[in-house]
């Protein structure tokens, strides 16, 4: 479980980080302030229920989570096994670690979230478990 965790943050984190990178010059994005957290979640779905997972997302969970002050920086599906199908990995940021749980609870509180969530799983439960990694930048990263 550990090295499949460590796996995942390693390509997630590869992947963003890539995205900031221009030719050989390094940009750094700031945070408003210096408390900034990340979050890294990995959803593992049961089977053949990632496309009811990425459509939850698509269509209402990113607005949802803006709503509560969460910021959405990246999502993405790993592309081999025993991952691939069935795993959506993303990453959101807070102003800071008591903001994010701040967020979460009111996030899992909100009617329409409640509302949201009870539809898409109609049919059975889309999520077998999910990862959380808290995470802070280091001095040099290029996003901050």
């Amino acid at each position: 479980m550990i090295r499949r965790t460590a796996g995942i943050i390693t390509f997630a984190l590869a992947t963003f980080l890539a995205g900031y990178w221009s030719g050989s010059a390094r940009s750094t994005v700031h945070a408003q302030n210096s408390d900034r957290v990340f979050e890294l979640r990995t959803y593992h779905t049961y089977e053949g229920k990632l496309d009811t997972l990425a459509k939850r997302f698509r269509e209402h969970t990113m607005e949802i989570f803006t709503r509560h002050g969460m910021t959405n920086i990246g999502y993405w599906l790993p592309t081999d096994p025993p991952l691939k199908g069935k795993t959506l990995v993303y990453m959101l940021a807070y102003p800071s670690r008591e903001a994010a749980t701040k967020s979460w609870a009111e996030f899992r509180a909100d009617p329409e979230w409640k509302k949201v969530a009870a539809a898409s799983e109609e049919n059975g439960k889309i999520v077998d478990h999910v990862d959380s990694i808290f995470l802070t930048p280091t001095d040099f990263s290029q996003i901050k």
